[in-house]
This record gives structure tokens, sequence and C-alpha cells, in this order.
């Protein structure tokens, strides 16, 4: 079970109790008095725990997981192990949206934080920390030593933030860790609900977003810039990555080391960007791709495919960079 330092976290639920709110379509009457603590990622999950499976693109993932049950489809069962629980039903992802209210009730909106205190109040605790005016810290945040937190921006509850930091002016930090030496420039949101629902006939059903945003050491984000706390996993920016101003990182999206992205990029969720990865101004990546380490992305391009490593592509869809020259050399004239 992983903890969640914050959301507030009801259960253990009984796993006859999950099958009835979840409407599944095989035959569960066998099981036992089980408790479950918590849904998962795949990768996380632990044996009290529950997970789900909802595209063949992650079996991988899927036959090592320690789930005790998992929510999936008859078509994907196969990719589970033996010993895991399958809960077949007809939309995945609206069960899991579904469970994941019975855990975690308040994490499908962006709820005020009402811990906040002028740092004035509290400065005795931080003092080895700058402030700029109008600057409002939650409960429990922890700020390394040498670092700056600019005008009238918020920290709110149980963020942690690394030494020798810059944060600049209006930064709204929520739902995350940061590491040392991470620049936040003017505006950036960090942390915030991403965008996620299950849309049905009726209505649009919110999805509880219980993940966080982690900052490893010595990224920065350029001004402007909003980063989605995941849904279930993390949102990861990994160490020495630069952001320019007006890129949008979206839910459990992953960026490797050392990547360098120009303004005004779009990350779609759950993507996973490789190591040394260069992307131009402009550009759109699809979600649930992977993009490999030195990879290069021409401006204005739309990614729409994996990428493998040592790659440059450009274009809509985004193509090998000698294959976009011939064919704008063939009808761009």
């Amino acid at each position: 079970m992983v903890s969640n330092q914050f959301f507030e976290k009801k259960g253990p639920y009984p796993l006859k109790e999950i099958i009835k709110t979840i409407n599944c379509l095989n035959n569960n009457s066998n099981i036992n008095n089980l408790k479950i603590y918590g849904v998962e990622s795949l990768i996380n999950a632990k044996k009290n725990d529950m997970t789900f499976l909802n595209s063949g693109k992650y079996r991988d993932l899927s036959i090592k997981t320690k789930a005790v049950a998992c929510i999936t489809s008859p078509n994907l069962s196969k990719f589970l192990p033996d010993k895991c629980i399958k809960l077949n039903v007809k939309n995945v992802l609206l069960a899991v949206n579904q469970v994941s209210r019975m855990f975690y009730p308040k994490a499908d909106s962006d709820y005020p934080d009402l811990n906040l205190q002028e740092y004035k109040k509290i400065k005795n605790k931080y003092s080895h920390v700058n402030f700029g005016k109008n600057t409002l810290i939650g409960k429990n945040v922890k700020i390394g030593k040498g670092t700056f937190i600019g005008s009238n921006s918020i920290i709110e509850s149980n963020v942690k933030i690394g030494d020798n930091c810059i944060i600049g002016s209006f930064v709204v930090i929520k739902n995350s860790l940061i590491g040392k030496n991470v620049n936040i420039k003017d505006g950036a949101k960090i942390g915030i609900k991403g965008f996620g629902f299950i849309p049905t006939q009726k209505k649009n059903i919110k999805t509880p977003q219980i993940g966080k945003v982690i900052l490893e050491d010595e990224v920065e984000i350029g001004s402007n810039c909003t980063i989605d706390r995941g849904s279930i996993s993390d949102t990861v920016i990994k160490r020495n990555t630069y952001l320019d101003n007006h890129i949008h990182i979206a839910h459990n999206v992953i960026v490797g080391e050392n990547c360098i992205m120009a303004a005004q990029v779009g990350i779609s969720g759950s993507t996973i960007i490789g190591n040394n990865t260069l992307i131009g101004g402009q550009a759109g990546i699809a979600g649930h791709l992977r993009i490999g380490n030195n990879v290069k992305i021409g401006g204005a391009s739309g990614v729409t495919t994996d990428i493998p490593d040592n790659s440059q592509v450009m274009g809509y869809p985004a193509v090998p960079i000698r294959d976009f020259v011939k064919l704008r050399n063939k009808y761009g004239k």
C-alpha cells in the first residue's frame, strides 16, 4: 500500500463491496472476506491493493503486478498473473473512477487550502528562507535552506521544497515534492488537478486525481507553465530538465533527465519522454506514448506514435526528418 500525504484516504473496503459497486461481469461469488487497502498503478500496487488494466500496451507491466485484484476487461485478463483476481467490467476507466472515489472522495476537485497562513506569522519556522511579500504557506510545508519564495505565491499544505530553490511570484504549488536547486518562474502552476473525466450519455464524471508532481534536482520551469499531478501514479520531471514558458504537462507524464522543451509544448497524459530529448516550440505529443532517449522533435510537430531512441522527427503526423524534407520539397512549392 502506497502512502498519500496530500489526500485523506478512506477504507479499507471489503472486495465484495467493491465488486458490487463496479458491476463485475464475471461471477465472483466465491470471494472471501478479503479487504482492499487502495487502488494503485500496476507497478506500485502491493499485495493488499487493487489495480487496473485497460490496454494491452501495458501487458509487460501487468503480468508482474503484485496487486491482489485487477479491474480489467475479458480480453485483457490473460495478461494478468494467475493469482490476481480478475474483475471484468464493461468500462474499465469508469470502474476505476468509482473505486477511486471510495478511497479518495475529495480528490476530484482542487478544494481551497484552508490552512494557509501569511508567512510573517510563521517566519520563525522558516528563518532560513527568503520571502517576498504576501506569500501564503500551508500546514506541514518543508522548505530547504537558501530557497527564495517570490511575492504573492502560494505553497499549499504538505509540499516539500529542497535547498537553494528559486520560486517566482504568483506561483502556486500543491501536491508536489520538489528537489534542490529548482527554478520555478513567475505564474507557474504545479500540482493542480489534471483534465480527468469519464464521459457518459448522462453527464461527464470527474475522475479523482490522487497522484502528485515530483520535480527532481536542477529542474527549471518557465513562466506560466502548468504541470498536472498524477491521476493514480505521479507526474515526474527528472533531473536537469528545462521547460520554456507556457508549457503544459498532463497527468502521469514522465520526462527524463536533461531534456529541453521550447515554448507552448503540450504533452498528453501518461506519455513517457526519454533522456536528452529536445522538443521544439508548439509541438504536441499524444497520450500513452513512449518517446525514446536522444530524440529531437521539430517545432509545431504532432506526435501520434511511439518514437525510438536517437530519432529526429517533424511534421504532422511527425515523420523522420528526411521524409519530412522530401515531402516539403515535393508538395511545398
